[in-house]
């Protein structure tokens, strides 16, 4: 489980084909810190295990659907990438709650400066709009962030300074690919409407033995 705050700005140093897949390597600092092999790192929004690492990078590998319904597929070397470690026990709750399981990517359309701050608009899967309120939270290449307004199916984002300094949203541009991930709470109350409580009858989800 990851909270969706950024630690650092990582770069990818190497990328090795693999079957299936991808082996990457990625260079770091604050996070090499206290990880260990099996660790769960979230890049990019996306939570990848760790399976090499020393003092200055670290190795995951990324296969299926990883790199089919992320922006990883598209990665090359040298690309910064965000990292956060997951969350522990005794850590601040500064975000919200993030697996790390992107739904799907989505484009900018817009990014620009306003004023002190930025703003960002992604075009969402249409399939996704009814997991995203305005004012909830929503994951954006693993970044925790506020919704601010919605028009159809695009989402609209102030983003305050230091949120674009700590990130790779400093290197994004319009038309750019970004990670996904909604509201999982949302998600539980929609599975909590449509599966009545469990009273003993059979129904779909505890068919009769």
């Amino acid at each position: 489980m990851f909270t969706g705050i950024i630690e650092e700005l990582g770069k990818v140093n190497s990328l090795e084909p693999i079957n299936g897949g991808l082996r990457c390597t990625i260079a770091a600092r604050q996070i090499l810190s206290d990880i260990s092999e099996g660790d769960s790192i979230c890049i990019n929004g996306v939570c990848l295990t760790v399976i090499h690492y020393n003092n200055t990078q670290f190795t995951v590998e990324m296969v299926g659907e990883t790199l089919e319904k992320t922006n990883l597929g598209d990665i090359k070397a040298g690309a910064p990438v965000n990292l956060e470690r997951s969350l522990a026990a005794n850590g601040r709750f500064g975000g919200h709650f993030v697996q790390g399981h992107v739904n799907a990517t989505a484009v900018i359309t817009r990014w620009y400066a306003r004023g002190d701050n930025w703003y960002l608009e992604v075009e969402l899967p249409e399939s996704l709009m009814r997991y995203v309120i305005p004012e909830g939270s929503i994951a954006i290449d693993g970044i925790s962030l506020t919704v601010a307004a919605l028009n159809g199916n695009h989402v609209g984002i102030n983003i305050i300074p230091h949120t674009v300094k700590v990130t790779n949203l400093q290197h994004k541009t319009v038309g750019d690919l970004m990670n996904i991930e909604v509201d999982m709470i949302a998600k539980y109350v929609e599975n909590f409407i449509k599966f009545p409580k469990f009273k003993g009858e059979p129904n779909e989800q505890f068919p009769a033995q």
